[in-house]
């Protein structure tokens, strides 16, 4: 059985871009999976292929789940942890885009590299793009930080990021963009940074900053007003508890003075000085669920 399946063919794409962007650990607050989907919502997308989950996923793990298909009450069906592309071609773009999502797989990551790459072939792929996400001691009333590298200078400085100097475990992400590279594709990666004592929650100001970087790549617009508003219903919601909570109100200060203090990445710092957040997460996530209308 061939694990990828391409289930149509799309049309001559036009010097076509591939975004990834998986689930899990390269995904904090689900930033860089809900900006993808947003992508290839915004613009059309339509599914064409996908790559069977049988040989990469612990099941135990990444469980598949059920619900009731289309339409009636009584039969139920199977929803696996497939990894789905869709296709962008909109009138509105001045080149074409591949959107795929997917959980981390959690084995062969190289063999899945490898179905990628044919997909990326296939497809006649110019430049593979993943985003990520990922929880870093920066304060929320900041605009969010990006972070990222491109195998070309010239996509670096279109994507204003600030090279990223880390060293250490890698996920999905890292493997793909090096398994890209051996096949002589151009390559980029956009992190955003996220707040870790609201990694609990969706963050619509880290999958904006994520949407808007990407669009000039595609030569397009969108609206983005919904993601706008939600990110200021999400900073009001963030005010009011700072407002409430003399603890949390502390510890944001901290981070922002910290901010202040220096601008340029650490992705080697000493141990921190600041309180545990696991307490401020807690009441966080507890505050936030008492907002919600019953």
């Amino acid at each position: 059985m061939d694990r990828l399946k391409i289930l149509s063919v799309p049309p001559a794409l036009r010097r076509p871009i591939l975004i990834m962007a998986f689930t899990g650990w390269n995904d904090a607050a689900e930033s860089a999976t809900t900006a993808a989907r947003y992508l290839s919502a915004s613009f059309h997308g339509e599914k064409f292929a996908e790559i069977d989950p049988e040989e990469f996923y612990n099941f135990s793990l990444s469980r598949p789940y059920v619900r009731y298909k289309s339409g009636s009450e009584t039969e139920r069906e199977i929803i696996w942890p497939f990894t789905e592309f869709s296709v962008c071609q909109a009138p509105e773009l001045s080149r074409d885009f591949v959107v795929g999502v997917a959980p981390e797989p959690h084995l062969r990551w190289r063999t899945y590299c490898e179905d990628v790459m044919t997909l990326a072939e296939q497809c006649r792929i110019t430049l593979v793009l993943t985003l990520g996400a990922l929880l870093a001691e920066v304060p929320h009333t900041r605009p969010i930080r990006l972070s990222g590298n491109a195998s070309d200078p010239e996509m670096a400085a279109r994507l204003g990021t600030r090279p990223s100097r880390y060293e250490g475990p890698t996920g999905i992400v890292g493997v793909l963009g090096t398994a890209s590279r051996e096949r002589g594709l151009a390559t980029a990666t956009l992190w955003a940074n996220v707040p870790h004592y609201i990694s609990g929650i969706e963050n619509p100001k880290a999958t904006l900053a994520l949407v808007r970087r990407v669009l000039p790549l595609v030569g397009a617009d969108t609206d983005t007003s919904d993601l706008e508003d939600a990110g200021r219903q999400f900073d009001q919601n963030l005010k009011e508890i700072v407002s409430q909570n003399a603890k949390i109100a502390g510890y944001v200060k901290k981070l922002e003075a910290r901010a202040s203090e220096d601008e340029e990445e650490q992705p080697t710092r000493p141990a921190s000085d600041l309180p545990p957040a696991s307490e401020l997460v807690a009441e966080i996530e507890q505050f936030l669920r008492q907002q919600r209308p019953e």
